[in-house]
């Protein structure tokens, strides 16, 4: 069972981790964009449009990504506080009422919206000769079926956790800091201001 959630971890993350390459497109595309309208004085008018959906790209794609490493923010404070059981429950709680239906409404409205767009090879209009926006568009429901899955794996992991009291195990990630030395370095700290 562990594999399985793993596997499909593995599948957000490295859809996630592609996609994040989209940002350093982007600052270059930035970058590149600000030096040609003020250095050359030749603008692309077709570079805000392409910036708008590299960015709404990386966006989408971020989300399984995101469910995966445990990173979305929570609004409740005292969620933290609670025992394992008690937030596996509310989690399931929320995936089943919540999440499931907005998930599958993203993917069916997306497919619909992208399916629009392919039909009539729709194109920007914020400027005259606009890029295309049909392979944007189809985006949206293959994020909204990578989320589902890995929704599908987190309702799996509140069962686990309802089961045996506490949460399974995640694939590790690499974290901005490490996190042990920097425990150890605020106890020594506090130890010796005592």
């Amino acid at each position: 069972m562990q594999s399985i959630l793993f596997f499909v971890d593995r599948i957000s993350s490295l859809v996630g981790q592609a996609f994040s390459w989209l940002i350093v497109a982007l600052t270059f595309l930035i970058t590149w964009e600000v030096f040609a309208r003020y250095a050359l004085n030749t603008p692309n008018p077709w570079a805000f449009d392409l910036m708008i959906m590299m960015y709404g790209a990386a966006f989408m794609m971020a989300g399984a990504y995101t469910l995966a490493k445990n990173g979305h923010v929570r609004g409740d404070v005292l969620y933290s506080f609670f025992p394992p059981r008690l937030q596996a429950g509310l989690d399931l709680l929320l995936y089943i009422v919540f999440f499931i239906p907005g998930v599958v409404a993203l993917v069916w409205a997306g497919y619909t919206y992208a399916a629009e767009s392919l039909a009539i090879r729709e194109h920007s209009t914020l400027t005259a000769n606009g890029p295309p926006l049909y392979p944007f568009k189809m985006v949206i429901p293959f994020a909204g079926i990578l989320l589902l899955l890995q929704g599908c794996v987190e309702i799996v992991r509140c069962v686990v956790c309802l089961r045996n009291g506490a949460w399974p195990a995640r694939e590790p990630d690499v974290e901005e800091v490490d996190v042990d030395k920097l425990k150890a370095m605020v106890q020594s700290d506090e130890v010796r201001a005592k």
